[in-house]
């Protein structure tokens, strides 16, 4: 049985991969529909074996498997292997990433139906996914960062897809930009792990982490800093890239420059819940610092509440939702810190579903649209889109939490957990994560009122044509709106019922999961608790405040942004963190470039060493050619010259 699962191990990873690369080398020669074919053929077989791995591991209660694939190299010593971890953190992961997938992939081909780059953009996400398969199946640091370079790659190749247009151009070298800074820190701490442990392997580097927690070292001088929590400290500014908080976040709302379809994938299923991944498979070494653990609950509370508050200004469709999903990585991150890494792995599982939905459910409103993507020019699609407005409808009550649903159960075990926490920041988390629920609530039904209900807003010609999309786009919806609803039903093993086993490490002080789980009563019980308590009241005080400030009384909001233009500039500026980052990264990274390039290019290697070089020799041989006159007596005096010389040099030698 070992070796056989072994086998499906290596298929869940090569099958999307053999998928890109055929449709990525031979797209014209296999055509459209062969494209989709072999890259949708490789993902269902990729989330096929990946049920088949959840049974095993999790059904069946196999032990978890932890081994070497390919030894790339080993030096002095240190191995540097591709590798496989798959334990009970790794079988969810594997249904949410390829069940995702797969759903984005069937979407994609009614979405990209009439695109010229049809095939290169199915090669695209199916190596996405191979990406992401790789960064939760390794077993090492070494293959993590592969992983982790490799979703950043290939969603810079997708966010930039209509490579014509400036604004995607530039989105997705900001994304590279951005994601360079994190990346800079999450290497310094594989480094440092490197340096302290001599191994990337997990298992190695866990097991001895315990013996590190009294190492210090000196990075300033005469100030000592305890090796673990640099180490984690590092390996976060690394997931504040790839999970997008503040301040890392500047790339992820101008991701909507890419194809909807990618935003799906990016948002709900792959890069960004890379950062919470990584996180949680490091509990062993976060739960060791206590330092470490505050900084990621206290930046998790910013970014939810203030991320959230800037998708109350947003007026595209696709960045309400991206906004969205900045908050609802805040709220993961603040579960991480909080040690709550099971809360946090939950409420991953269930924003992919319905974010995915929301986000697919979009695409399609601009496709029935004619691209349009401006929400205040929509308005009464409800009875053109019947089948989109109810999924919409079921991804924002999962969204903002409405009993019920698959976000009701994660994210209030969150908000319990930060609330039972005694981590340093706990209290700020808490009332940023209080205030998130209303504001959330607000901006997902400020959106689906403005494009599903109010009176209608678009051209005659665009309402002439509205209609629900091919039954090819549709029925991903449908099909991601089934676990947005139920997937929260499977609270009790996941957070209480030790469903991680040893995958994830929390420490007794800080097991708030452990407190919440000694007055939970089931499921109906947790319900009804939520129906009291104050995050569902906020969440329908939002709901309730955006039915009556744009279904009711729609003049409102225009008095609103008039009387309070200070703070509705500030938002709608986005905090200065574009200006910001323009200056001193995209701006300042152009400006350093163009000194180095006048300084290094123009005036050393050119000026000095290329053309100066030639200047010199066209210098001398203009002067050595004076002495080529044509004159016998010349070139005779010059012999004589030279023998003279001669003969000094042979008396002196004697």
């Amino acid at each position: 049985m070992s070796d056989s699962m072994e086998q499906i191990y290596l298929a869940i990873v090569l099958a999307p991969l053999f998928g890109a690369i055929i449709a990525g080398l031979f797209g014209k020669q296999i055509g459209r529909a062969g494209a989709h074919w072999v890259t949708n053929i490789g993902v269902a077989i990729s989330f096929i074996l990946s049920i088949v791995v959840f049974k095993h591991i999790v059904i069946d209660a196999a032990p978890s498997f932890n081994g070497t694939v390919y030894t790339w190299l080993v030096s002095e010593g240190i191995r540097f292997e591709i590798g496989f971890l798959v334990d009970r953190l790794t079988a969810i992961m594997l249904l949410v990433v390829t069940f995702v997938s797969l759903m984005v992939h069937i979407y994609t081909i009614g979405y990209m139906h009439d695109d010229p780059g049809y095939q290169r953009f199915f090669c695209y996400i199916s190596l996405f996914t191979f990406s992401m398969l790789m960064l939760v199946m390794a077993n090492n640091f070494m293959q993590l960062f592969f992983g982790w370079e490799a979703v950043g790659l290939v969603s810079y190749l997708l966010i930039g897809f209509w490579y014509k247009k400036e604004t995607a151009i530039y989105a997705n070298l900001k994304a590279f930009l951005v994601n360079r800074v994190g990346d800079f820190g999450f290497l310094l701490g594989i480094a440092a792990i490197l340096m302290y442990f001599n191994s990337l392997d997990y298992a190695e580097v866990f097991q001895a982490a315990p013996t590190m927690t009294q190492l210090t070292m000196e990075i300033i001088p005469g100030s000592a800093w305890s090796v673990m929590t640099v180490i984690c400290i590092l390996l976060f500014i690394g997931a504040m890239g790839k999970s997008a908080q503040v301040p890392l976040h500047v790339w992820l709302p101008d991701s909507m420059e890419g194809p909807t379809p990618i935003s799906a994938l990016i948002h709900a299923a792959t890069m960004v819940t890379a950062g919470i991944f990584m996180v949680a498979r490091m509990s062993p070494m976060f739960e060791l610092s206590e330092t470490a653990l505050s900084v990621v609950l206290v930046i998790g509370a910013i970014t939810a509440l203030f991320m959230g508050l800037l998708g109350i200004v947003q007026n595209d469709i696709k960045r309400v939702v991206a906004y969205s999903t900045l908050s609802q990585l805040g709220y993961m991150t603040v579960a991480l810190g909080a040690s709550a890494y099971a809360a946090g792995i939950f409420h991953l599982m269930t924003h992919a579903a319905f974010k995915a939905l929301l986000f697919l459910g979009a695409g399609s409103v601009i496709i029935a649209m004619h691209h349009e993507q401006d929400i205040t020019k929509m308005g009464g699609l409800k009875k053109y889109l019947p089948v989109t407005y109810w999924c919409m409808l079921i991804g924002s009550l999962a969204l903002i939490g409405f009993p019920g649903f698959s976000g009701f159960f994660s994210k209030d075990a969150i908000i319990e957990a930060v609330h039972a926490s005694t981590i340093p920041g706990a209290g700020f988390a808490y009332l940023c994560v209080l205030l998130g629920v209303f504001v959330t609530a607000f901006y997902s039904f400020r959106m689906f009122f403005l494009v599903f209900h109010t009176k209608e807003r678009m051209d005659e010609h665009t309402r002439s044509h509205l209609h629900e999309p091919a039954k090819i786009v549709i029925l991903p919806l449908i099909a991601l709106a089934i676990p947005s609803v139920v997937a929260g039903y499977y609270i009790y093993p996941l957070l209480f019922g030790g469903y991680f086993g040893d995958a994830i490490v929390v420490s007794q002080q800080h097991d708030t999961l452990a407190k919440l789980g000694e007055s939970y009563t089931g499921i109906f019980g947790f319900m009804a608790h939520g129906l009291l308590a104050l995050p569902f009241w906020l969440a329908m005080a939002g709901l309730l405040s955006a039915w009556y400030l744009y279904e009711k009384r729609p003049d409102i909001p225009g008095m609103i942004k008039s009387r309070a233009a200070v703070i509705y500039n500030i938002l709608i500026r986005k905090y200065g963190f574009d200006e910001f980052n323009d200056f001193f990264f995209a701006g300042g990274a152009r400006g350093l470039g163009r000194l180095f390039w006048n300084i290094g290019d123009v005036k050393l290697i050119d000026g000095l060493i290329v053309n100066g070089t030639a200047k010199s020799v066209g210098w001398f041989s203009a002067r050595i050619r004076h002495l080529q006159t044509g004159y016998l007596y010349h070139y005779a005096f010059a012999m004589i010259i030279g023998l003279v010389v001669l003969v000094v040099f042979f008396v002196n030698d004697l």
